[in-house]
């Protein structure tokens, strides 16, 4: 495993990619300067078979004959020992420098076609590549030891760089491998680089706390879940067992009975409201959306509370529009949003005080507006309202109506209002009252 490690492969890769550079830069320096000595010894043939000629014109004029040729192999003395000269003439004039040609695979030669009077010539000369070819061994030998020596201190310092910018990972990794759901709390070192190592470090960290917030949630949920099923749950249990510990009249068991099918019927609800939050946390719940009318959604919520209300002596002031006010949603899911808001407002709310429920509609929102004159909530209550089981302090020893709820409705609201792309808010003083709004943008 350690040779599939990110710094082994950026030691190998960083070699590969180095030796590449290297070979390639190394053949363009051999093939550049054999190149450019070649080059220079082609210029310097053509150099010195021009002179020839232009001394062969001049010695023509003077000489001939046995003589011409005792001038020319001074002429050629002249030249480096490696050259080689033939000329030949159309009248049957032939000239060689030496006289026995050496056999010599590197000669490099040239060509040059002149004419003097009535006779043409053709020069020949050459001389050994020897010396360029000795100069590109001792370059080639030169590279071929330098690279390897040159790649493998790369690499050594390559890993040595890869292995001192990969400890913060290390350090991050044995870290994250203690951090387990008993000590979530826990963070991860961050590295003060100012690099992309340090925002992963940061990122983890918020991860981490993201993480760590949700399993206290989901463990005070289960904690306060629990409570609040045990409660109706040894209601009925106690009801059952005095029913049948001795022989009631008729009455007394119609009377347990009841007490048991209203625990029975509200443990149901919370159950029901615990399995829709549970799915709405999971994007599971399917609310098949089409255009209603609001009002009818208001006015059929304020319906089902109206009874509620009058036991407890409270008006139900209910204002709407008078033309449609449409929105896209779901109608039944809609309703329960507001009978979960005008629930809350009836239980809050002492008896003989009335309830507004306001439906407003303009170019820019949709705002339905429920208001009571209850005991309201407190200003450090305000920002936990919507979170599942939590009661501020007044309303957990019971409500006003003498009937405590479980936590669960105002959270019910607020994602009934998420789903619709609805927003609910909440102002509040504390002794008189609350009001409660819920706005859809236009669309």
């Amino acid at each position: 495993m350690r040779t599939r490690s990110i710094q082994f492969r950026l030691t190998v890769w960083y070699a590969l990619v180095l030796a590449g550079a290297l070979t390639l830069f190394g053949g363009l320096v051999w093939i550049s300067l054999r190149q450019r000595l070649t080059s220079e010894l082609q210029e310097n043939l053509r150099d010195s078979a021009s002179r020839f000629e232009a001394y062969m014109r001049r010695e023509v004029r003077e000489v001939s004959g046995l003589e011409l040729k005792v001038e020319m192999e001074e002429f050629c003395q002249a030249l480096p020992d490696s050259s080689y000269l033939e000329l030949r003439g159309s009248r049957g004039f032939e000239f060689r420098y030496p006289e026995q040609r050496r056999p010599d695979r590197t000669l490099q030669t040239v060509r040059r076609n002149f004419q003097i009077g009535q006779e043409d010539f053709t020069l020949d000369m050459g001389t050994s590549s020897a010396a360029i070819d000795h100069t590109l061994n001792l370059l080639g030998i030169l590279l071929l030891t330098l690279f390897p020596a040159v790649i493998v201190l790369a690499c050594a310092g390559g890993a040595w760089l890869s292995r001192r910018a990969l400890k913060p990972v290390d350090e991050i990794t044995a870290a994250a491998r203690a951090i387990g759901i008993e000590n979530l709390s826990r963070r991860l070192p961050v590295p003060d680089t100012g690099d992309e190592i340090e925002r992963l470090a940061e990122v983890w960290n918020t991860m981490l706390a993201r993480l760590e917030s949700a399993v206290t949630t989901l463990s005070q949920f289960a904690a306060d879940a629990s409570h609040e099923l045990r409660t109706p749950l040894a209601v009925i249990r106690t009801s059952a067992e005095l029913a049948l510990r001795r022989l009631r009249e008729p009455e007394a068991y119609r009377e347990s009975l009841a007490e048991v099918a209203a625990e029975a019927e509200r443990m149901t609800q919370l159950v029901e409201d615990l399995l829709f939050l549970a799915r709405s946390d999971a994007r599971t719940v399917g609310l098949p959306l089409a255009p209603f009318d609001l009002r009818d959604a208001v006015r059929d919520a304020v319906a089902e509370v109206r009874d509620l209300a009058l036991n407890r002596h409270m008006e139900m002031r209910l204002t709407l529009p008078p033309d449609p006010v449409t929105v896209t949603g779901n109608r039944a899911a809609t309703r329960r949003l507001y009978l979960a808001l005008l629930d809350n407002a009836i239980k809050y709310s002492p008896p003989a005080r009335p309830v507004n429920v306001t439906l407003t509609a303009t170019a820019q929102q949709i705002t339905v507006a429920i208001e009571d004159f209850g005991i309201g909530i407190a200003a450090t209550d305000l920002p936990n309202i919507f979170q599942r089981f939590y009661r501020a302090d007044k309303a957990r020893t019971g409500s006003l109506d003498g009937h405590g709820g479980h936590g669960l409705g105002l959270s019910l609201a607020e994602t009934l209002a998420r789903a619709h792309g609805a927003t609910i808010a909440v102002k509040s003083v504390e002794g008189e009252g609350s009001v409660f709004s819920v706005s859809y943008p236009q669309a």
